[in-house]
């Protein structure tokens, strides 16, 4: 029965379904089933098959979001289960969108896959200074850095932040994820990031890497 269950979440979740997956792992909580494995054989394994599909070109934008809605639903009833289980996030990010910068779909995109994958996230919102980055990252135990960027103007805003955290000397505390339309491999490589993904299916992956290898 569990199995059962656990597929079906996934299922309703691939398909943008918020009150089902809500119901469902209410339900799974009630028949017992472990919050992590709710998590990692439920929740997380339909946002995997969204995100594969997602790379693939089988859906776009607007059913990405609406799943990744379904799974915060989901992780909404799971959260408190997890905790009193005593499940430990996989890590932490900080994400936001640099200074002079106010777009926000992509970064609440990338920011509701990692989440997705069990990672706990910081949002710092959109026009972010390096200094509240850097005082972040001080004040938390945070692993990942995921620092986005719209325009071509505000760009280098990602090579400020990498900056201000090598002057205040946490680079070597955290790895940088970087992302945005405008930017590329060469361009993260040419500031010193330590990983570039053109979409958010692969950010998600990306950052359970980056953190596992933080942690390890």
């Amino acid at each position: 029965m569990s199995l059962i269950i656990l597929q079906e979440i996934s299922e309703k979740l691939q398909r943008g379904k918020a009150k089902d997956v809500s119901a469902l792992v209410e339900q799974a909580l009630a028949e017992g089933i472990a919050p992590e494995t709710i998590l990692n054989d439920a929740l997380v394994v339909g946002m995997n098959v969204i995100g594969d599909k997602f790379r693939e070109n089988q859906v776009f934008v607007p059913e990405v979001l609406v799943a990744a809605r379904a799974m915060n639903a989901g992780l909404k009833i799971l959260k408190p289960a997890l905790a009193g289980a005593g499940v430990e996030p996989l890590g932490t990010a900080v994400i936001c969108t640099v200074k002079g910068d106010m777009h926000d779909i992509g970064k609440n995109l990338v920011k509701m896959m990692i989440e997705g994958q069990g990672i706990a996230c910081i949002d710092l919102g959109v026009d972010v200074d390096a200094e509240v980055i850097v005082d972040t990252v001080k004040n938390n135990d945070v692993q990942l850095v995921c620092l986005s960027a719209l325009l071509t103007t505000t760009m280098h805003g990602q090579k400020d932040v990498i900056d201000a955290l090598t002057e205040a000397g946490l680079r070597d505390k955290v790895r940088v994820m970087v992302g945005g339309a405008p930017v590329t491999q060469a361009f993260a490589d040419e500031i010193g990031a330590d990983c570039y993904t053109l979409d958010a299916a692969s950010a998600a992956r990306e950052a359970v890497r980056l953190i596992r290898e933080m942690r390890a």
